[in-house]
């Protein structure tokens, strides 16, 4: 058995691999009764529950809502949807209403993360380190080590603090708050923190101090104290892992009156901070615009402005006054919306006017975005339920039934055609398509269970789409062999040659449409992301089914009597492709009509020498064109 050989049974084997992981995997679901062996419906085929929430403001608030509010809102939510795990949500507006539609039945505790109210928090940050979590055994890099040494001075007065100094965070915060001029002073040196990495130095000691349990006295003990760091806070921080997609949206806000431990936006950092010292009640107001510096020229740069209350202006003064004195990260605060740090910038000046700005070679997109984050949960607003009822499908059963039948037509039309044009090679067509189906449903069902996907009409018009590409890759394989075979090249031969030619091309398409849709998806929103997801799904299904399934049993048919000597019904057989082989197997020879391969280009080298004669042309090609067979022994 030759190497080739050998090659194509690994191949398939290799498939069936895939396959029986594939449906190991959802036989176990399905028998613990976690998964189903069909695909999850969106809510256009299987209808689900809808849910309407009106935004209204608290009694006697001076706001406004204004249609940039219901749009963080609905940005809100749609981050708590997804972190939930429900996938083709629909989340708009329509007038001052929010319509919430989810797919299937919703439990009570998605409801109820819908409906809840965003809220916004400003705490002291305390530790800030890498977003994975950590054990006690090889614990954050953004430690404490306990030290006792001077940490800080005010106004030329040294200070001095046994607390324990922590060490900076993993990676520079690019954000600062200044203020007007008429309200900073000046800040007085600090000393470097000290890097403590237990990660990396093997110790299995515990890098952070920490206190009892119990908590601390908020009248008497320093915001920015350490004493925050109960134990059972420490272990929290921890624990906390900022990779997980569930930690990022609708987090519980915690006990203002405690220590917190919380995500940065996007995952990037975890912080371990403080107690509430100002809420959303404090801020009257957030915009965002260019940068403008002292001399009132622009910078090229944009900050996000930010205007206290009365009220808030004082506790901000009183903020900023004992941040500007702290270390890093202590000279932080951390501004936390719905769970999560949308910012933790540092203090550089005291303010006391309430006028404050954060910069921080922000885009006018990301200023934008703060600023729209910041007003949203300053706005002493609650999401009331209007209505919860279930609804049926928008587009129902019979959609997709028709959408089904479309896609049964397209395959027998393929089929059909790959018969007409192929023969018995057809059947190989028909093979793989069944295989490319069989794979796309069984990961679809996967992707159902592990990460509540959900098969919209779009996701079912990508995947008749896909019909076509997948079918194309294989008329491009076979026409290639049927190339080859006209050349005068025995089928074996014909396989290799044409796979080292088809394939590339089967690649560059492929990696197309896949391009292709991996772009709408990124662009698109709604349905049409249902749709660049399967017609990318079916894209990569289709290059493992070329490799791995039509390739090799074309070598292997190549080896087979029927095929390997061109039966007429084999779609292969040379002279229905006007030209017959010149080696037939066991010494055999038989002359073609017309010269063969090597002849003609014996012909072109002689001509290009100019060693040839038109007479001698005719002589030789009369040679090559005789009736007579000869047997070779």
């Amino acid at each position: 058995m030759s190497k080739v050989t050998n090659g194509a049974r690994r191949s398939l084997i290799w498939l069936a691999s895939i396959l029986v992981a594939i449906y190991g995997l959802l036989a176990v679901g399905a028998l613990t009764g976690n998964a189903s062996w069909t695909p999850g419906l969106a809510l256009d085929l299987a209808g689900g529950r809808q849910i309407i929430l009106t935004p209204v403001l608290e009694e006697g608030a001076t706001q406004e809502i204004e249609q940039s509010d219901l749009e963080q809102a609905v940005e809100v939510i749609r981050d708590r949807v997804d972190a939930s795990g429900v996938a083709e949500a629909e989340i708009t507006t329509q007038g001052n209403n929010i319509v919430v539609s989810l797919p299937g039945t919703p439990d009570q505790a998605t409801i109820d993360l819908v409906s809840q109210a965003a809220q916004l928090q400003f705490r002291p940050v305390l530790l800030v380190g890498s977003p994975s979590a950590t054990t006690t055994e090889s614990t954050d890099e953004s430690s404490v080590e306990p030290t006792a040494e001077p940490t800080a001075s005010v106004e030329g007065e040294e200070v001095t603090s046994s607390e324990p100094t922590p060490t900076p965070s993993a990676s520079e915060v690019a954000n600062v708050v200044t203020g007007s001029a008429a309200t900073e002073a000046e800040p007085s040196a600090s000393p470097s923190p000290v890097l403590l990495d237990t990660a990396t130095d093997g110790s299995d000691d515990e890098s952070v101090e920490t206190t009892e349990s119990t908590t601390p006295d908020i009248e008497t003990t320093d915001p920015s104290s350490f004493e925050w760091l109960t134990a059972d806070l420490t272990a929290e921080y921890q624990a906390l892992d900022c990779l997980d997609v569930a930690n990022l949206a609708g987090r519980p806000m915690g006990d203002p009156d405690t220590g917190h431990v919380a995500c940065a936006q996007y995952g990037l950092e975890k912080l371990a901070m403080g107690p509430v010292e100002l809420t959303g009640d404090d801020l009257e107001t957030a915009s965002s615009g260019p940068q403008v510096n002292a001399a009132g020229s622009f910078t090229g740069d944009y900050e996000v402005r930010l205007q206290f209350d009365s009220d808030g202006a004082d506790k901000f003064g009183e903020v900023t006054t004992r941040l500007v004195s702290l270390e890093e990260p202590r000279n932080q605060f951390a501004i936390i919306l719905d769970g999560v740090v949308i910012s933790h910038p540092t203090v550089q000046v005291r303010i006391t006017n309430g006028e404050a700005s954060i910069t921080g070679a922000f885009t006018q997109e990301e200023a934008e975005q703060l600023a729209n984050q910041l007003k949203f949960g300053a706005l002493p607003l609650s999401l009331e339920v209007q209505s919860n009822q279930q609804i049926s499908a928008t587009l129902g059963a019979d959609q997709l039934q028709k959408g089904l039948i479309a896609g049964a037509i397209g395959i027998l039309l393929v089929a059909a055609y790959s018969l007409f044009q192929y023969r018995a090679l057809g059947f190989v067509t028909i093979a793989s398509l069944l295989i490319a189906g069989a794979t796309t449903f069984g990961i679809i069902s996967l992707l159902s269970w592990g990460l509540g996907y959900r098969l919209s009409l779009a996701g079912v018009a990508g995947l008749i789409v896909a019909i076509g590409i997948t079918a194309d890759s294989f008329i491009v394989y076979f026409e290639r062999i049927r190339d080859e075979l006209r050349e005068g090249r025995s089928l074996r031969s014909a396989v290799d040659h044409a796979w080292k030619r088809a394939r590339r091309t089967i690649l560059v398409s492929d990696a197309v449409s896949l391009l292709a849709a991996v772009t709408l998806y990124l662009l698109a929103v709604g349905g049409v992301r249902g749709f660049a997801f399967t017609l990318g799904l079916t894209t990569v299904i289709d290059v493992i089914v070329v490799f791995l399934f039509t390739h090799p049993v074309m070598v292997l048919l190549a080896r087979t009597t029927f095929f390997g000597d061109g039966h007429r019904l084999s779609g292969l057989d040379p002279r229905q492709l006007g030209r017959d082989t010149m080696y037939k197997g066991r010494g055999r020879v038989v002359r073609s009509e017309g010269p063969t391969l090597a002849e003609r280009k014996a012909a072109e080298r002689k001509a290009a020498a100019g060693g040839e004669t038109d007479a001698d042309a005719d002589d030789a090609s009369a040679e090559g064109t005789g009736e007579k067979k000869e047997s070779a022994r």
